[in-house]
């Protein structure tokens, strides 16, 4: 595969794993339960602090694979800006 083919696969798998960790914040917010790896953590186990942080960390996870995804496919220029090249 050439290197626009490999951009264009993984920007798209970028997108959906964004998508994943937004659906994934929804869910937490609204039923008060977010998944960590093999268990599931409540809001009243981990404590209001705890459990806010936990899923603005899953927030910043999908912001983060949403700017890998969209420049990769939209050659924003981000990689370029941040390794120099």
């Amino acid at each position: 595969m050439n290197d626009a083919a490999v951009d264009l696969f993984t920007g798209i798998v970028a997108l959906i794993v964004a998508g994943l960790l937004v659906k994934r914040v929804v869910v937490a917010m609204r039923d008060g339960i977010i998944p960590l790896y093999k268990t599931r953590m409540t809001r009243e186990e981990a404590g209001e602090a705890k459990f806010k942080t936990l899923v603005a960390l899953n927030m910043v996870g999908a912001l983060a694979m949403f700017a890998i995804g969209s420049d990769l496919l939209l050659d924003l220029g981000l990689r370029d800006a941040l390794t120099g090249r």
